[in-house]
């Protein structure tokens, strides 16, 4: 049976475009790793669709349960997804003292998606080291029901034959703003660095400034380019992460179905203060981030996915491969909207999103819980030069921050063992 046009495109993670995502965390206590590898492995039958791996089945690559142990690895040193070390799991964790991190193929799930599972392992795992019997209201445990909305076709009360192009429609800016070689000593490490921000400030500034987190970010972004170059006449064009599920209805399906709007800033506007400037990116983002969009996207997806299954897969792959790893824009925002993770707070100091900056020159991924909101600042390379325009902005907005850490970026990457007849 061919695989719906909804289920997990496989080849969007590579060898050469890993496309990984994760979710870390800082707890309060060293982490015990026997208890996470517990909590991990007592969710198979709660979240079945993260525990597969991926087969050749006829001119498809899809994924299959996966019996064998997700591999919990007491270093922050990465591993190979997919391979055989991981157990030719799609997901694996890590952990090395308070800090464990959950990292998988993004072409299973978004951070929407993934959250509820690390929210459950970790509802899991300090239930055993506390001896606590926390509240289960929120979490999705082993035994519960899992709902068709989660696990099924999550378009399902939706006609995507029938959608209509939509009114507005914004073209890319091909010549956008790039951070050119900003490397000064020839190295090219990916680097990340972890920001915290008191919540209450950042949503008070988003009130009186005509923003959310993400359009702020966006913005402010967008004003370190220009402090950084001042003289460079390019458009800085921004992405914004838009949720093509939640924008039809349904919050609770794992897949991935993530869009980007475009937000541009031209080098005319440059002088505009931070209130106007986030005034124009809100109105960007609203005109493209409209359920009818989402339903012409989704059409568009559908039919160029049932055009690729008239290929031969390797074809298929190549294709799908030659598209994702597309440069887009100067930068990308994305936030994760979590609060809270109830009962568990208290032994939370950090979460961060992670995700590659491999389609624009700087990733952002904010989240939030505890009243902090976190930022990983992703880039492709070492140097601070860009960070530093970043941090004066924040600081001329009035918006205090502290660095937690900087490290280099150490996603995990993919590498398909056991797979016949086809190159990724």
């Amino acid at each position: 049976m061919k695989p719906a046009f909804f289920e997990p495109t496989v080849c969007m993670c590579t060898p050469d475009n890993p496309n990984t995502m994760g979710i870390c965390a800082t707890l309060t206590e060293p982490v015990n790793g026997a208890a996470l590898q517990e909590a991990v492995e007592r969710l198979r039958e709660r979240f079945p669709y993260f525990y597969v791996r991926v087969k050749v089945e006829g001119n498809n690559l899809v994924v299959v349960p996966n019996d064998l142990p997700v591999v919990i690895r007491s270093t922050w040193d990465p591993i190979l997804l997919c391979s055989q070390e991981a157990n030719y799991h799609l997901l694996s964790f890590k952990y090395e003292g308070n800090r464990l991190a959950a990292e998988i193929c993004h072409s299973i799930t978004d951070g929407a998606g993934f959250l509820p599972y690390f929210k459950s392992v970790l509802y899991g795992y300090l239930s055993t080291v506390t001896g606590q019997a926390f509240d289960p209201t929120g979490f999705r445990l082993p035994g519960d029901e899992i709902p068709e909305a989660e696990i099924g076709n999550p378009f399902a009360n939706v006609d995507l034959d029938a959608a209509e192009e939509p009114l507005y429609e914004k073209p890319p800016v091909k010549d956008y703003y790039r951070l050119e070689n900003p490397e000064k000593d020839g190295k090219c490490e990916c680097t990340a660095i972890y920001l915290r921000f008191p919540a209450d400030q950042v949503m008070r500034f988003c009130k009186e400034n005509d923003g959310s987190p993400n359009v702020l970010f966006s913005v402010l972004l967008a004003r370190a380019a220009r402090r950084y170059d001042p003289a460079n006449e390019k458009t800085v064009s921004c992405l914004i992460s838009v949720d093509n599920k939640a924008l039809l209805g349904n919050f609770e399906n794992y897949r991935m179905f993530v869009n980007t709007a475009y937000v541009d800033m031209p080098k005319e506007k440059a002088a505009y203060d931070v209130s106007k400037a986030c005034t124009m990116a809100r109105g960007q983002l609203i005109l493209q981030a409209q359920p009818e969009t989402a339903l012409y996207v989704l059409k568009t997806r559908k039919a160029g996915y049932e055009k690729l299954e008239q290929l031969p897969l390797q074809m298929c792959v190549d294709i799908v491969k030659q598209g994702i790893r597309a440069h887009r824009a100067s930068f990308c925002v994305s936030y994760a909207n979590s609060r809270s993770f109830g009962p568990l707070d208290p032994y939370i100091r950090e979460v961060y999103l992670l995700s590659e900056p491999n389609v624009t020159d700087v990733m952002v991924e904010l989240s939030c819980i505890n009243h902090q909101f976190f930022a990983m600042f992703g880039q492709p390379f070492s140097s601070e030069e860009f960070f530093r325009a970043f941090l004066a902005e924040l600081e001329a907005a009035g918006i205090p921050y502290d660095i937690m850490r900087k490290e280099p970026f150490r996603l995990s990457g993919v590498r398909y063992d056991g797979l016949e007849g086809v190159r990724l």
